[in-house]
């Protein structure tokens, strides 16, 4: 069983830059397999209904193990998720649920990466891509893998899992954990291949 771990490779404050490059870096896999997928945080009740306006077929959930402690039935059905035609939009149902998270998961790449990067706006968000395979590189000891193959793009944020929030964007590129010598070579020969290294370190 193998397990992923995330690199680093590009940053700038410009979103429409940063989404370039990831496309680039996406581009250096093989794609027939690879989806994609988006996801936002909103924190205010007009964040929310703008981002439900804008993506009708995104689904919205509330991320709070203590709520879902509180009361596993989920009344709200906030926890599984709520489809954006179902949710309310009263404020006062709204406010004590925030902040909200909005996804749309494995669409077709390059259905909703342009949409999703203009709308993001100072939000802390993230496209993903998955489903690639990198290529072989047998003579550097170099394998790809698609359960291991995705490339990453934060939105006001550095870190997977939500970080501290920031005003720069950031591409990162995964590959297999196999020691971490052999992983940041990987990492760093992918990033080669658009012009770009390695900046920071790995991520689980």
């Amino acid at each position: 069983m193998s397990s992923p771990i995330t690199y680093p490779v590009f940053r700038t404050p410009d979103p429409a830059l940063a989404l370039s490059v990831a496309r680039r870096l996406v581009a250096v896999g093989d794609r027939q397999h690879a989806e994609v997928s988006v996801d936002v945080e909103l924190r205010t009740v007009s964040e929310v209904l703008r981002i439900r306006e804008a993506l009708p077929d995104a689904w919205f959930r509330k991320e709070d193990i203590g709520d879902w402690t509180r009361d596993p039935s989920d009344p709200t059905g906030l926890h599984g998720g709520v489809h954006a035609s179902d949710l309310r939009s009263d404020p006062e149902f709204l406010s004590p649920h925030l902040p909200l998270w909005a996804s749309m998961e494995y669409r077709p790449v390059g259905s909703i990466e342009d949409e999703f990067t203009a709308l993001v706006g100072s939000n802390i968000g993230e496209i993903w891509w998955s489903g690639l395979l990198w290529p072989d590189l047998p003579e550097l000891d170099l394998h790809g893998e698609p359960n291991n193959a995705r490339v990453f793009l934060l939105f006001n944020n550095r870190h997977i899992g939500v970080g501290e929030r920031t005003d720069d964007h950031t591409v990162l590129v995964t590959v297999r954990r196999r020691g971490s010598s052999h992983d940041e070579r990987h990492a760093s020969w992918l990033a080669e291949q658009i012009g770009q290294s390695v900046i920071g370190p790995g991520q689980q």
